[in-house]
């Protein structure tokens, strides 16, 4: 099974809130990680531990005697990077960080992609017995040693990477549900049972043992999935029959396929895609790109020293944003595409793709010539006004630009034939941004005094 269609997105809900803007240690946002899709071992977990240690996943998979079901869990084992300094006289001491030849290495947790596959056969047949299949994994503890030496070729400190044993079972079963649709209900349960021996151990002692970000891709062949969140009438029952425990099943892969779903430790709807003017992945829950890649280009020359030493997933960030294109940059300020969408691509006779929200739809309109009378002066782009906000509709920011100068940039009318005018203040300094971006204030004629003559 191809799961390559799904990977993005799959990716995404892995690595959810794996490291937070400013994507530094020293930030106290990233002092509590590994929140989403988190399994616990068992025997902490049941002695009072504050995580879960198992989820389950239940869907409905129509199919026929020849069917099978491939599946792929995956997650993150945390690894602990530890600095250690050699001493004068030998050994090694730990350190939160060091710098040696310029070069800043920093102590971490860092997330190991872990994967665990099995395929099932289906068969909805209600005179075949339920099939059940029981895969155990098991990762052993290890630890790695790289060394930094110095210019003149001295042993000056090491990087050391130690991960924990982690253990746990996937429980599979397939069972048919009786009627003519030729329907099979799959059931997966991911279960935690590394042993542990310290139940009063904190989070932060448990945490290398913990499956983080915790998710299932499954895919059918000579079947289909039937959607969970918009099942169609016949199969309903059935579908709020599923018991889904710590998981959200949804439709995966391109719109209309149906022989993949991607179980998510987080809410999605079916089909859910990584925006295409996402370049990659800023690995902030619920990120808005725009935002964080002008954030992350503010950081300092220090900070983003920092953020490279602290992962190199950071530092490649860092560098992304560094030298991203601006054709790029200018992708991340927006789109919208559901009104397209439903438009259905019809527009005006001079632009047949321009929907009715386009300006473009009409000709008639024209914001950067238009102008609007008000006190018998007509006001266009260019002309000064003072700002008089309305208080029966301005917010508190309008009303702090009671009387303030401001220079028209563009006149609008709305759909219900309102007309607007969208303004930059006089005095402020970031006035020529805001022009480049297309970011206005917006007041109606009744909000402005003309600051010129009358005609």
């Amino acid at each position: 099974m191809n799961f390559e269609r799904a990977r993005k997105i799959a990716d995404a809900v892995l690595y959810e809130g794996y490291i937070l803007y400013p994507y530094r240690a020293s930030s106290r946002k990233n002092h509590l990680r590994w929140q989403f899709g988190v399994l616990a071992p068992r025997a902490w977990s049941e002695a009072g531990g504050c995580e879960e240690w198992w989820r389950q996943t239940e869907c409905l998979v129509e199919c026929r005697d020849a069917a099978r079901v491939t599946g792929k869990v995956r997650f993150l084992q945390v690894a602990t990077r530890r600095i250690e300094i050699a001493e004068p006289g030998g050994g090694f001491r730990a350190v939160p960080s060091v710098e040696i030849d310029g070069q800043l290495y920093t102590a971490w947790e860092e997330g190991i992609e872990r994967e665990v596959d099995f395929i099932l056969p289906l068969h909805a047949d209600a005179s075949f017995p339920a099939a059940n299949l029981a895969v155990p994994f098991e990762f052993p503890h290890s630890v790695s040693v790289e060394e930094i030496r110095g210019r003149n070729g001295e042993l000056a400190a090491r990087i050391v990477r130690e991960q924990a044993a982690l253990s746990g079972v996937l429980l599979i079963e397939s069972e048919p549900i009786p009627g003519p649709y030729s329907l099979v209900r799959l059931r997966l349960r991911e279960e935690n049972l590394t042993p542990w021996t310290a139940p009063a151990a904190g989070r932060d002692q448990v945490m290398a043992a913990f499956m983080v970000g915790a998710h299932a891709l499954l895919g059918v062949e000579d079947g289909a999935f039937v959607s969970l969140a918009d099942p169609p009438q016949w199969a309903r029952g059935a579908a709020d029959s599923c018991a889904n425990v710590r998981t959200w099943p949804v439709m995966a892969g391109e719109e209309g396929e149906r022989n993949l779903m991607l179980s998510s430790p987080i809410i999605l709807e079916d089909y859910p895609r990584v925006a295409p003017e996402s370049p990659a992945d800023l690995f902030d829950a619920t990120e808005i790109d725009e935002i964080l890649t002008l954030r992350t280009m503010a950081l300092t020359d220090e900070e983003k020293r920092e953020a490279r030493a602290t992962d190199p997933r950071a530092a490649a960030l860092i560098d992304r944003v560094d030298n991203m294109p601006p054709e790029i940059m200018d992708r991340l300020h927006g789109a919208i595409r559901y009104l397209r969408e439903a438009q259905g691509g019809a527009g005006s006779d001079e632009d047949p793709a321009a929907p009715w929200w386009d300006p473009g739809a009409d000709a008639s309109v024209h914001p950067e010539i238009d102008c609007v009378e008000v006190s018998g002066i007509a006001l266009a782009k260019g002309s000064r006004v003072r700002l008089r906000p309305k208080l029966q509709r301005a917010d508190a920011q309008d009303m702090f630009l009671d009387g303030r100068i401001a220079r028209v940039e563009a006149v609008f009318v709305d759909v219900d034939n309102r007309n607007y005018l969208a303004v930059t203040l006089e005095d402020d300094p970031a006035a020529d941004l805001y022009q480049s971006h297309g970011r206005f204030l917006y007041f109606q004629p009744d909000e402005v005094e003309p600051c010129g003559e009358r005609p």
